[in-house]
C-alpha cells in the first residue's frame, strides 16, 4: 500500500517552484548550481518521494532565499514525512483542508476577512454545529460531528505556547446575523468578547455605515509564513475552496486587508457594538 504524500511535502513541493519562478531558473539550471539532476528537483517539486535537507538548503541558497525562508522550507523538508494531528481523519476530509490545517499548524500569524460566519478559528461548538446543520449538504449525524471535532480541534493553535497572531475583522452582518438560535448566538458573541482580551488576538468589525467595501465580493484569509513571500490566500468558495500564492495575487488581498483594517471599528468600539448586539439579543 502506498504511503500518503503528506500535506507538508506538497506544501515544500509548491514553496520550491515559488522561490525558483522568483528568480527565474529552469529546473536544468538549477540542478547544476547545486550538483543534482533536473529530475531530481523536478521531483522535489512534484511532491514525490523523500527529500534531503541539505539539498534543499542550497537550493534556497541560490533562489536567494533569505535566511528566515530558506530556515522555514528547511524544516518543512525535515519534517517532510511528518503526519499532522488531522491525519486520522484524511480519508474523509477534502484534500484542501488537509493544505489549510498544515498551512494553519505552521503559520506565524493568520489574516481573515468574514463577511457571512465568524471565523471557524473564533467558533463555539454550538455555532459550528449550526452552520453545519444550515448548509444545503445534508450529512449524517456523525459526519457533521467529525467535522465540528475537526474545527474545534484547530483551535488549540492559539492556545500553543507559540500561537500565530490572529487578526480578525467582522463585517458587522456576521455579529448580527443569528446563526441556530439566540441562545446560541447570544453564546457567540460571549465568545467574541472574551477572545478580544487575548494578547494574540486582534478583532475589529466593520460597521454597515462604511458602506461598500473592497471585500464586498467575500471572505478570505492571508496565511502568513516565516516571511510574507512564503504567504498563501485562502478563498473558502461555496463550490471548493481555492489558494493564491502568486505576489500580483498576496498584494491584492493585503491592500484589501489593509483597507479594511483601515476602515473598521477599533477594538474598543468592536467591544461596545458586540455588547449592544448581545443586549438585543
Amino acid at each position: 500500500m502506498p504511503v500518503r504524500t503528506t500535506t507538508r511535502r506538497r506544501q515544500l513541493g509548491a514553496t520550491l517552484r515559488k522561490l525558483r519562478a522568483r528568480k527565474g531558473m529552469t529546473l536544468e539550471e538549477a540542478g547544476l548550481l547545486v550538483g543534482v539532476s533536473k529530475a531530481t528537483v523536478s521531483r522535489y517539486e512534484t511532491q514525490a518521494g523523500p527529500v534531503k535537507w541539505p539539498i534543499i538548503d542550497a537550493l534556497c541558497r541560490e533562489y536567494g532565499a533569505s535566511d528566515k525562508e530558506r530556515k522555514a522550507v528547511v524544516a518543512l523538508a525535515k519534517d517532510a514525512k511528518q503526519q499532522g494531528w488531522w491525519n486520522s481523519f484524511a480519508d474523509s476530509i477534502p484534500e484542501s483542508m488537509n493544505l489549510l490545517l498544515t498551512l494553519e499548524d505552521e503559520a506565524a500569524r493568520e489574516d481573515h476577512f468574514a463577511c457571512l460566519y465568524v471565523p471557524g478559528l473564533l467558533q463555539t461548538r454550538r455555532y459550528t454545529e449550526a452552520v453545519q446543520h444550515a448548509s444545503e449538504m445534508r450529512l449524517a449525524p456523525e459526519e457533521i460531528k467529525q467535522l465540528v471535532d475537526i474545527r474545534m480541534k484547530r483551535q488549540e493553535v492559539l492556545s500553543r505556547t507559540d500561537p500565530p497572531h490572529l487578526w480578525a475583522i467582522l463585517d458587522e452582518s456576521v455579529i448580527r446575523r443569528v446563526v441556530g438560535s439566540r441562545e446560541v448566538m447570544s453564546e457567540q458573541l460571549g465568545h467574541l468578547l472574551q477572545a478580544i482580551d487575548s494578547p494574540n488576538i486582534t478583532l475589529q468589525v466593520l460597521p454597515f455605515a462604511k458602506g461598500a467595501h473592497s471585500a464586498a465580493m467575500g471572505s478570505f484569509v492571508i496565511i502568513g509564513g516565516a516571511e510574507p513571500s512564503l504567504d498563501v490566500v485562502y478563498v473558502d468558495l461555496h463550490l471548493g475552496s481555492l489558494f493564491m500564492e502568486k505576489e500580483a495575487e498576496l498584494e491584492r488581498y493585503r491592500l484589501a486587508f489593509d483597507y479594511l483594517r483601515a476602515q473598521a471599528l477599533d477594538m474598543a468600539a468592536t467591544s461596545a457594538l458586540i455588547e449592544r448586539v448581545l443586549r438585543e439579543l
